[in-house]
């Protein structure tokens, strides 16, 4: 049996709206998969939309529209986002498909028959926006919701409970005996913080919201988002139902991804639901920082009018280069900041100068001194100092990964990258070629350039998903290689058959002219 993964994201609420920062929790959980794929895993990646409730009742009603019709063109621009941005969910779930609704029912009969679901009454407060239930003890100044500030509602009503409190005790010792089951450590001390204050049971059901999962044995009753949203991620293994294969091959998931905002949500209700169900916890909830819009560092909303929209960019500037900022710019876990001018020079830099450069000159060297073809290396002149740099990166990249670093995993490959850059500059290949007794030197040289770049190729695969082509293309590979063939082959110096006829073609990333510059178009590559 070989291994497997099981990376989740948030079902998204089902928004016109989805920013920047959206985008950034799902590339982050692709890049993963593509990765664990990559390294021979079984992988699976869930995504999808979680689609009922009392903000999209209302919505639709605003709309003249009914829920199901409101929220079916909303999914089809999410998902077409997901398109334009290549993300290769294996199952995008929407919390309205039969599929999911059967599996929830089952999931609330069978907690009420055992007892940790009751019928009760809610008398509190409750946000709309963020379908939470709040104490007042709970509430900011002039009772606004904590997590998003706007105002909430009293509420009173039937509703039944779910025994959170039954499992407080298990779920603490749980988190204790497993210190990396809630990630980055501050995640987990603030969710430890808010266990040991004690839990309240849970309202799961409402009798004033008709959008949603109706309770099997109370129809008057639907159930709360909650308790619905988060069983997609067993609904989608087909959890409870005649086919359970891909449950009982991939739960538990490996990783839960999400912003942090909903950390407490997947890290204390959802195992709880788990503890009572019998069923194994995941592996990691992981809550990273928010993408904070300039340099004031303020959340994205519409309300504040700063929501930057993913698909402008990747018009403006590629897909690629919108990927790399992503996962680049802000060290997974903590709060990052977006401006356009940090993209710009995240692309100009790394993309168009390191990268992009870096592969212009070797192919023009290759044609310029070898007739080019890759010239076969000499042992005997060969110092190592490529290899063992692209060995050290590729260390790096994979430790990285493996602990969810993939800012760092990137700075790994970009050392190797600079590496190169720099050898160009040490070895200066135009010099060799001008003295015959340099000619195995010289083809050493460019043999190690192009195959330290066939290798980058291969590792930048997670995360970017146009450029690991372009770059085999033009070392005269087939493209179609450098994501199928496996790791360690792929990666094992020595892989690019000399003779190969390169094909060199346009730079991999133009320049890009700060905001208000003047010059238009991409600068020239640089022309030894």
């Amino acid at each position: 049996m070989g291994e497997r993964f099981y990376i989740t994201t948030p079902i998204y609420y089902p928004s016109d709206n989805l920013h920047l920062g959206h985008a950034y929790t799902t590339v982050a959980a692709d890049a993963l998969a593509r990765y664990y794929r990559q390294r021979g895993y079984e992988t699976w990646f869930l995504t999808g939309t979680d689609e009922h409730g009392q903000r999209i009742e209302r919505r639709a009603a605003e709309a003249g529209k009914t829920p199901k019709e409101f929220v079916d063109g909303i999914v089809a621009g999410i998902r077409e986002l997901w398109r334009e941005l290549h993300i290769s969910c294996d199952d995008f779930i929407r919390t309205s498909e039969p599929r999911h609704e059967k599996v929830v029912q089952a999931i609330f009969t069978r907690l009420y028959e055992q007892g940790d679901i009751y019928k009760s009454e809610y008398v509190g407060w409750y946000c709309t926006p963020c379908e939470t239930f709040w104490l007042e003890s709970k509430l900011k100044e002039g009772r606004l919701c904590p997590d998003c500030g706007r105002p909430v509602e009293l509420t009173r009503e039937e509703s039944y409970k779910f025994r959170l409190s039954k499992y407080e005790d298990q779920l603490l010792r749980y988190i204790e005996e497993h210190p990396d089951f809630i990630q980055p450590e501050s995640r987990r001390n603030e969710m430890t913080n808010f266990i040991k204050q004690g839990l309240e049971d849970l309202a799961v059901t409402r009798t004033t919201v008709k959008w949603g999962i109706p309770v099997p044995f109370d129809p008057k009753h639907t159930i709360y988002v909650w308790l619905d949203a988060l069983s997609n991620y067993i609904s989608a293994l087909g959890y409870g139902t005649e086919d359970d294969t891909l449950f009982r091959k991939f739960w538990p998931a490996d990783v839960h991804l999400m912003g942090k905002e909903i950390v407490r949500f997947h890290a204390i209700i959802w195992p709880i639901i788990l503890l009572a169900l019998g069923l194994p916890l995941p592996k990691k909830v992981f809550g990273h920082g928010w993408l904070l819009y300039g340099k004031a560092g303020e959340k994205m909303s519409k309300s504040r009018g700063n929501v930057v929209d993913p698909r402008e960019l990747i018009r403006r500037y590629g897909v690629d280069a919108v990927r790399y900022y992503l996962l680049r710019e802000v060290p997974f876990g903590a709060d990052g900041t977006y401006t356009e001018e940090q993209l710009i020079l995240r692309t100009n830099v790394d993309l168009a100068n390191d990268l992009g450069n870096l592969l212009s000159r070797t192919t023009q060297m290759i044609n310029k001194f070898a007739g080019g073809r890759v010239p076969a290396p000499v042992p005997a002149v060969d110092d190592g100092i490529l290899q063992a740099a692209v060995a050290e990166a590729l260390a790096g990249m994979t430790a990285a990964m493996d602990r969810l670093e993939i800012s760092d995993a990137l700075a790994s490959l970009w050392k190797a990258v600079a590496r190169a850059n720099k050898y160009i500059d040490e070895q200066a290949p135009w010099a060799l070629a001008r003295d015959p007794a340099q000619a195995d030197r010289l083809a050493t040289v460019l043999y190690n350039l192009a195959e330290a770049q066939r290798i980058l190729a291969v590792a930048l695969t997670p995360f970017l998903v146009e450029t690991p082509e372009k770059i085999w293309d033009q070392l005269g590979l087939d493209p179609t290689g450098v994501r199928t063939q496996p790791w360690e082959e792929a990666v094992a110096w020595g892989g690019l058959p000399p003779g190969t006829a390169i094909r060199r073609g346009a730079p991999l990333f133009p320049r890009n002219p700060m905001p208000g510059s003047r010059r238009t178009g991409p600068a020239p590559a640089a022309n030894r």
